[in-house]
């Protein structure tokens, strides 16, 4: 290929590299130009184009990525169209995601104009969730290279998902003076919740006293109706010969790994009892956020069976927290805890494309005479947060002529069309730099309220700004949410038209539901839901 500045005249049947516009119309990046494009440029007075020449062999991007997208097994995956050299790799079921950096690494490496990008190994997936992405980088890439690509993925493979099957789980729980029953009945809780990704199912909790022969027994009747045993012990496991390890041999049982090098997670041990596989929780697993324990717990629920050789390999990339340091007393300090601050980023870039070809925007619907996006945005303004980023895109004048007056900062999208994770990395970059969260928020929900936001913000606040906040109704998940800083970079990550849910389910950070009532569930697709809600659609 050959890739420079050409004269119109001698342009047809080369690639265009950059979209051109015309006097009614656009011609768009990579099209392949005819005859009575170059008439159509000529008539805009446009001289020169920078234009890509394919030379014998070469595959334009979209060909490309499709032949290296077919490389691969199709087993529980879905596959986007190429669009713009890219095809986007999704989970057509709830399971574990794993890689081969291996054999990624030796796809990139054969040349710059090929790529693939993944997620990280081992990361529990959703059924839809993006796991991957191939992308051309120039327009067009020679056969040969392409040829090569798909020889690699062909041999070898490079990703997959690995679906979750249901299992059914016993809970072991010894009991010493010093813990409370609460803590044991949210321990039930938390794992209960870490099972419902893979349906599976918690069939019985058994509690014992803080000895060996005592949890053995309960082992030997938990093994009678569960496919997996889970056992927290009252007391950290402190050696290979402690109570945990030494109840899973008295049961008749081996004992496979004491200890991981992940943090939290040190104290994990992992063994079996016949075929059942059995897991000494470490005193992390009572909490929801990401840990060892997690981690081997989805390997078993998506079919593998890991043993020490896998356990010792995770100390890369096993510091999943800052391990903590007593703290000085705050009168000692001197210093003041800093407030939690929330900015807002309220969503208005989108097509609405289900509003269909009359020309009505729905933002531009009135609700008691206020256009629906001046009405979310004064809701935001009325919560008491921080900056508020109005996020715009399709027919941004319009929008910005509705929000006339209010104090806001309006950030514009132009990649609005690739769908709303453009649109979430475009409010992320206004938020304020101080920012400890941001509140996502969609502009077609009009029964959200400012209220709604403060109860939103009050719990994200009383939780120092350190857990994810999310509106639901009668227990259904729904919108806004409230992300905290640390999520802000794979937010950055986001591409297409998905959200923030995969965020918020693999961050392994807490997550507090807020009632918000059926305001959480009434976003505004079609005109019909629009008059349902006693809008007056406008244009």
């Amino acid at each position: 290929m050959k890739f420079g500045p050409v004269a119109v005249s001698e342009a047809e049947g080369t690639v265009l590299a950059h979209s051109a516009k015309l006097q009614d119309s656009r011609l768009a990046k990579g099209r392949l130009l005819s005859a009575d494009d170059i008439f159509a440029l000529q008539a805009a007075g446009i001289i020169e184009v920078v234009v890509a020449r394919l030379e014998p062999g070469d595959l334009l991007e979209d060909e490309a990525a499709a032949r290296i997208a077919n490389a691969i097994d199709r087993d529980h995956l879905t596959f986007s169209e190429a669009a713009t050299g890219r095809i986007n790799v999704h989970a057509a079921v709830d399971g574990l995601f794993v890689a081969s950096r291996s054999v990624v690494d030796r796809l990139n490496r054969i040349d710059p104009a090929i790529t693939l990008a993944c997620l990280a190994d081992h990361v529990p997936v959703r059924a839809g969730d993006m796991v991957a992405t191939i992308k051309i980088i120039p327009l067009a890439v020679a056969g040969r290279l392409v040829t090569q690509a798909a020889a690699v993925l062909q041999g070898e493979e490079a990703f997959r998902v690995k679906p979750f099957a249901a299992h059914r789980v016993a809970l072991i729980a010894t009991m010493l003076p010093s813990l409370k029953p609460s803590v044991m009945e949210k321990t039930c809780r938390t794992l209960e919740d870490r099972l419902r990704l893979s349906a599976s199912t918690l069939v019985c909790e058994i509690r014992v006293v803080h000895t060996a022969p005592a949890v053995a027994s309960a082992i030997s009747e938990a093994r009678r109706d569960a496919d997996m045993i889970i056992i927290f012990g009252a007391s950290a496991v402190a050696d290979a010969d402690d109570v945990i390890p030494a109840a899973i041999r008295l049961a008749g049982g081996r004992v496979d790994h004491v200890g991981m090098p992940v943090d939290p997670g040190n104290l994990l041990v992992l063994g079996q009892v016949g075929d059942l596989p059995v897991i000494g929780a470490p005193g992390c697993a009572r909490s929801p956020k990401e840990n060892g324990f997690g981690w081997i717990l989805n390997r078993i629920l998506a079919g593998e069976r890991p043993g020490s050789e896998d356990i010792t390999g995770l100390g890369v990339g096993g510091l999943l927290m800052e391990i903590p340091t007593r703290p000085l007393p705050r009168a000692l300090t001197g210093l003041q805890e800093k407030p939690v601050s929330v900015s807002i980023v309220l969503l208005a870039a989108g097509k609405a494309s289900r509003m269909g070809a009359a020309g009505r925007h729905k933002l531009l619907a009135e609700f008691d005479g206020v256009p629906l996006i001046r009405r979310s945005a004064q809701a935001a303004l009325g919560a008491g947060a921080g900056r508020i980023i109005v996020v715009t895109g399709h027919r941004q004048d319009e929008i910005r002529a509705a929000l006339a007056g209010l104090d806001v900062i309006t950030a514009e999208n132009p990649d609005y069309a690739t769908g709303m994770a453009s649109s979430l990395v475009c409010g992320l970059n206004a938020v304020a730099t101080d920012a400890d969260g941001v509140l996502i928020m969609l502009a077609d929900m009009p029964w959200v309220t400012a209220q709604d936001l403060k109860a939103l913000t009050a719990a994200f606040k009383a939780e120092r700004g350190q857990t994810i906040i999310r509106a639901v109704s009668d227990g259904k998940r729904g919108n806004p949410v409230i992300l905290p800083r640390s999520t802000f970079e794979a937010v950055r990550q986001l591409q297409g038209d998905i959200g923030a849910r995969h965020i918020i389910e693999s961050a392994g950070l807490p997550v507090i539901d807020v009632d918000i009532g059926p305001a959480a569930h009434l976003d505004l697709d079609t005109p019909e839901a629009i008059l349902a809600a006693g809008g007056i659609l406008k244009g």
